[in-house]
């Protein structure tokens, strides 16, 4: 469980995403930014995750918001993650896991009775002056649009 609340500062972050791009919190000051962490990519639960905020973009688009999804995937697997599913948002390659774990998001998972360390998936969404104004660790990954939107 992240150690961050609703109306903590986000943590100042710069990371590449698939193309080798650097972003930081600071581009997004004004926008609302939606900052969605992932296990991995090319999975069905994240595939399915990424796809209904690619399906709902125009919606986000439409309330001033950005999206950036972050996984500990290489660069290379991001950008095959975007690709083959035509992401409009980028993808972070954040190999070394320091925005995973300045977002507090790495830890012990339980996945078919296997315990190990992995991401939590959690969605962080940041207002435009750059304070966390909501966090999702409940992510339903079908619907997750709706959880942010509605």
């Amino acid at each position: 469980m992240t150690a961050l609340k609703i109306g903590d500062p986000a943590p100042q972050f710069s990371g590449l995403d698939q193309d080798g791009k650097e972003h930081k919190l600071s581009d997004y000051a004004g926008k609302k930014l939606v900052v969605f962490f992932y296990p991995k990519a090319n999975t069905p639960g994240c595939t399915a995750e990424a796809c209904d905020l690619r399906d709902n973009y125009a919606r986000f688009e439409a309330g001033n918001y950005a999206l950036l999804g972050v996984s500990a995937d290489a660069q290379k697997a991001q950008a095959k993650f975007r690709d083959k599913y035509e992401f409009p948002f980028p993808l972070l390659a954040d190999e070394n896991k320091e925005i995973i774990t300045a977002f507090g998001v790495w830890g012990p998972n339980k996945f078919m009775g296997r315990e190990y360390d992995g991401i939590r998936r959690t969605t962080f969404i940041i207002d435009e002056k750059g304070m966390i104004s909501d966090i999702i660790t409940d992510v339903k990954t079908k619907k997750h649009a709706a959880q942010i939107l509605d």
